[in-house]
Parts: structure tokens; sequence; C-alpha cells
């Protein structure tokens, strides 16, 4: 079965001139860069979406952290008096100088 197909496809191969083959190409090449317009704008599209996507995810991640930092914040009261306790410890500590030359 393979021999066979292989058979059609030598039987349909057709030698082309160098005049065929330099038309093919020049259709070729126009195809193409007919396509380089509509392929920029639609790279531009995805840059586009790519952009929008990612702050998206930005935004929700911030969004997160944000929800986090304030549901820890009030299911734990001791941090608040950790901070306060810190605060004043930091207010008794005498300040330290820098030598100075």
């Amino acid at each position: 079965m393979e021999n066979q197909v292989e058979e059609k496809l030598e039987d349909q191969q057709v030698e082309l001139s160098q005049e065929e083959l330099d038309e093919r190409r020049k259709k070729l090449t126009t195809f193409y860069k007919d396509n380089i317009k509509h392929l920029t704008i639609q790279l531009e599209y995805e840059t586009l979406l790519t952009s929008i996507e990612e702050n998206r995810a930005k935004r929700l991640q911030a969004q997160m952290f944000i929800a986090e930092a304030y549901a820890s914040q009030q299911e734990d009261p001791s941090r608040t008096e950790a901070r306060d306790d810190f605060n004043e410890a930091m207010d008794t500590v005498s300040k330290r100088k820098l030598k100075q030359k």
C-alpha cells in the first residue's frame, strides 16, 4: 500500500521550468508581503491583550496580599500589642550616634 502512495506522489511531481519556479516564488513572496500587514496588526493586538492580562494578574495579586494582611490584623489583636511593645522599647532605648570625623 505504501508503494502505491509513493508511486502516486512520484507521478504527481512535475518538473517545473525556471520561469515557472520564479513565478511561484514571486507569488509566494507577494502573498507573504500582503499578510505581513495583517500579522503586524494581530501582533499588536496580542501584545496588548497580554499586557492587559498581566496587569489584571498583578492587580489581583496585590488585592489578595492586602486582603490577607487585613485579615491577619483583624484575627490576631496580639500583633498590635507586640507592635506597641516594640515601639515603646525603641522609644526607651537611647539613640546611638554615628562616629564623626
